[in-house]
């Protein structure tokens, strides 16, 4: 008789508070083994997010698009994947979707993409804002907001344009988001930039 190994469900996110950061870095060592999870901390409350399909669908879209117009344009980037941000001393960690650096490898990313399908939890910005992201970008629900860190570090404004990357075509990006077919999305973006 085979064993069944133990993966609990969780359908939405779920924060809990009062979590100091050794008891995080011990629950995070515990999800390692279990697929579909992200995990994000901020001022001792712990976020425990699930990652569905339709989540990695449109991060992977959203990847391919923003890669095929930084490459199509000559812009040097870093991708960074989704490593986990932060630390202690931040009081701050997330986990991004994707992360790039523009033009040079640094710290902390340039900016993040963020695909959110539950929404609640903890403030997100506030985390990267201790990082000195500088452009935070939000997939919701077939919508792109962006925000953009202010000069002096104080939290986020919306943008109705990227700063990082101004020409952009962001109707353009939305639009081939949700396309039928992400090979011939990417195909048919390109064209269109051309």
């Amino acid at each position: 008789m085979m064993a069944q190994v133990f993966s609990p469900r969780i359908h939405e996110a779920q924060v809990f508070p009062n979590v100091g950061w050794p008891q995080f870095e011990a629950i995070d060592r515990a999800f390692d083994a279990i697929p579909g999870v992200r995990l994000r901390y901020l001022d001792n409350a712990l976020e425990i997010m699930p990652i569905s399909e339709d989540h990695e669908d449109f991060k992977a879209i959203l990847r391919l698009l923003l890669e095929a117009y930084l490459r199509a344009n000559g812009i040097r980037f870093y991708a960074r994947g989704g490593p986990s941000l932060g630390d202690e001393a931040l009081g701050a960690r997330s986990e991004p979707d994707e992360a790039y650096n523009l033009g040079s490898r640094k710290p902390y990313p340039d900016l993040v993409l963020e695909v959110v399908i539950t929404s609640g939890g903890i403030d997100k910005l506030e985390g990267y804002r201790r990082m000195g992201v500088a452009e935070v970008w939000f997939w919701e629900d077939g919508v792109l907001n962006l925000y953009g860190l202010r000069d002096d570090g104080s939290g986020y404004d919306q943008l109705n344009q990227s700063r990082l990357l101004p020409d952009l075509p962001l109707d353009l990006l939305c639009r081939y988001v949700t396309y039928h077919d992400q090979f011939d999305a990417v195909d048919e973006f390109l064209r269109q930039l051309s």
